[in-house]
């Protein structure tokens, strides 16, 4: 079993009459062969975490993928200076700690997308799923799912992405607990957010990149 060809998402209409060329991209791929990070997904990790010095951290957010996302930040009202967008956060990690390797090969497998492409990708358990996930604004009164059955309240307006049931994730930001992939997952949703001015082509790479770190 593979990856699906990648499949265009459902963005709120007056999100995407505000924002023209924000889009999600998604694709189902199954998790093959245990919840550890393989020898193979874990030397590519290596080999790009090998690359990356500390003038790459200051180049990055000149480069037209990141800059993209800096760009959109400010269009939502983020400070891309204080809530760092998800490649230079990756970056910093990555200074930080040395390393990028986690061993859970769900997350390291989107950490190569991200780093690769400058794309982020959210994942999720697809059988815990109510439908398609879409981009919306959150609604009055809901809530992110946490450990331990509370939920964080989510601010009215803010951007989303959610299900049937409501808000899996805020975007760029928190994700629910209750829909991440865990030990009993086998089949995962990679959803991509794509903003103005990243290529679709360079989208759909970070998925399959993604895809290719979930099979045997």
């Amino acid at each position: 079993m593979s990856a699906d060809d990648p499949h265009e998402g459902t963005v709120d209409a007056a999100l995407r009459e505000e924002l023209p060329g924000l889009r999600l991209r998604w694709v189902v791929a199954p998790l093959e062969g245990g919840h550890r990070t393989p020898k193979g997904l874990a030397r590519r990790l290596g080999d790009v975490s090998t690359r990356f010095r500390g003038a790459n951290a200051i180049q990055l957010r000149t480069r037209p993928v990141p800059r993209a996302y800096r760009v959109f930040y400010r269009q939502v009202g983020l400070d891309p200076d204080v809530d760092r967008t998800p490649v230079e956060q990756l970056a910093l990690e990555r200074l930080i700690r040395g390393e990028l390797h986690t061993g859970d090969r769900v997350t390291d497998a989107t950490v190569l997308a991200l780093f690769e492409t400058g794309v982020p990708i959210v994942a999720f358990d697809e059988a815990l799923l109510d439908g398609d996930v879409v981009l919306r604004p959150a609604r009055p009164g809901e809530t992110l799912p946490t450990d331990g059955g509370f939920a964080h309240d989510v601010p009215s307006g803010r951007l989303v992405l959610a299900d049937g049931r409501g808000p899996v994730a805020i975007l760029f930001g928190r994700r629910s607990v209750a829909h991440e992939p865990g030990r009993a997952t086998s089949v995962v949703r990679l959803v991509a957010i794509a903003v103005p001015g990243v290529p679709e082509a360079h989208v759909d790479e970070g998925l399959w990149l993604a895809a290719e770190g979930l099979g045997r």
